[in-house]
């Protein structure tokens, strides 16, 4: 058999691993062993330091929620207790951003989470809000079905629904009548 050489292909898979450890420290993008080792690890680090950043983050904004509560006379833990207990539905994100831009509306979470603890607040319980949107909802009308235009696999189908008998033995032109009463 004839030699085969790598070539091209390895050419191109060793410029691809070492594009990218380019900016690397020492031989790290210029040899490809090592080129080639520390891209597999950086991928592992990239991979757990994205679930780390998410801890990370909620770490920080609770620090600042429990900070903006301690300037107004009540405790983290209280706080989301009682905004729990009132119903009040804000994710940490959104809570450290009104701590930090609107201390007028952040006191007036806390006067609401004061008021959940008190038992002042009675939520609204979530089923209930569903059912009233669900009743103000236009109710859909009828469309009018094209039968002669389906196939007869189609109007079996409507058929079956429609819980006509013997549909299975009709023709198309029988379907059709059928099926528009």
């Amino acid at each position: 058999m004839a030699r085969v050489k790598g070539g091209n292909v390895s050419k191109n898979r060793r410029r691809k691993v070492l594009k990218a450890a380019k900016g690397y420290f020492g031989s790290k993008h210029r040899l490809y062993k090592t080129a080639q080792e520390q891209t597999f690890h950086s991928g592992v680090y990239a991979f757990r330091d994205r679930k780390a950043n998410k801890r990370n983050f909620r770490k920080l904004w609770i620090v600042r929620i429990n900070a903006a509560c301690r300037a107004n006379d009540i405790s983290y833990s209280q706080f989301i207790n009682g905004l729990t207990k009132a119903g009040v539905e804000v994710n940490r994100k959104m809570l450290s951003t009104i701590a930090i831009e609107d201390e007028k509306a952040f006191a007036n979470l806390v006067k609401l989470a004061k008021d959940g603890l008190a038992g002042k607040v009675t939520p609204t319980p979530k089923k209930e809000a569903k059912a009233e949107v669900k009743k103000e909802a236009p109710k859909k009308e009828a469309k009018k079905v094209d039968y002669a235009s389906m196939t007869v696999a189609d109007l079996k189908e409507a058929a079956k629904k429609a819980n006509i008998e013997g549909y299975t033995s009709m023709k198309k032109a029988e379907l059709v009548e059928a099926l528009s009463k």
